[in-house]
């Protein structure tokens, strides 16, 4: 149990604006092992971290990251107002790129591991995605997650990056040899909690298990053998597992 890993899902945001530098920030002062978050491009095709592509929801603005340049978004504020109403607007909040991510933890914690979701799928999202990685040294130790089994194989094929994959129903482009390219597997608490969770921990993968924010759901995931436990909210993981 003490090898399980804590990870930040996009930052700490069941406190802080999803994908935000402020949510970043506040999960790495909690001191968690890894942190996720998804990878879009803007048309000028700079690397952009928010796990929709149409910003209408964080930003209330419904336009689609690839369809703007960087200088456009952000002149955006990406305070998720029905989630937090006013709480963080005029607060200077922007639609982080993956190097500004990527200054932010190699000044604070380098040690961090970052899960790296990649939503825009195009190989080209993947090689300026890398490059960063590599760039600032982060690429060694993180994980390359995606609901799409093209990009995860090129990801393994190009750069022997560690992959983390998810069931065959819910990926995109499946083949008959997918999960050859996955080194690990994961899985949602509805899946943990179902009967069908018996045939992914018969894959001998490591599992990560997500989003486990009370009590019950942690225990569940410790018990059901998961190498990694992705929170929205660290708190109750973090006290289960001695770390607070």
């Amino acid at each position: 149990m003490e090898n399980i890993l804590v990870e930040g899902h996009r930052g700490y945001c069941d406190k802080y604006p999803e994908n935000t530098l402020i949510s970043f920030d506040a999960a790495l002062d909690l001191g968690v092992d890894a942190m996720e978050f998804d990878i879009w491009l803007t048309s000028d095709k700079v690397p952009v971290l928010s796990h929709d592509g149409n910003l209408l929801r964080t930003c209330g603005v419904d336009k689609h990251i690839r369809d703007m340049s960087l200088e456009e978004l952000k002149t955006l504020e990406p305070c998720y107002a029905a989630k937090f109403g006013e709480q963080f607007k005029g607060k200077g909040l922007t639609v982080p790129t993956l190097d500004e991510l990527l200054q932010l933890c190699s000044s604070k914690r380098h040690d961090i591991i970052l899960g790296v979701e990649i939503k825009e799928y195009t190989e080209e999202t993947v090689d300026l995605t890398v490059e960063l990685l590599k760039k600032y040294g982060f690429f060694d130790s993180c994980y390359f997650y995606a609901f799409n089994a093209r990009i995860l194989k090129y990801i393994k094929c190009k750069y022997n990056g560690r992959t983390m994959g998810y069931p065959d129903f819910q990926m995109r482009e499946f083949e008959k040899d997918s999960y050859s390219y996955y080194d690990e597997i994961g899985l949602s608490m509805s899946i943990v909690k179902s009967e069908i969770l018996p045939i992914y921990q018969a894959k001998g993968l490591p599992i990560h298990m997500y989003c486990a924010d009370t009590e019950n759901d942690v225990e569940l995931c410790i018990q059901s053998g998961a190498s990694l436990i992705t929170a929205n909210n660290p708190i109750a993981l973090m006290k289960r597992l001695g770390r607070l």
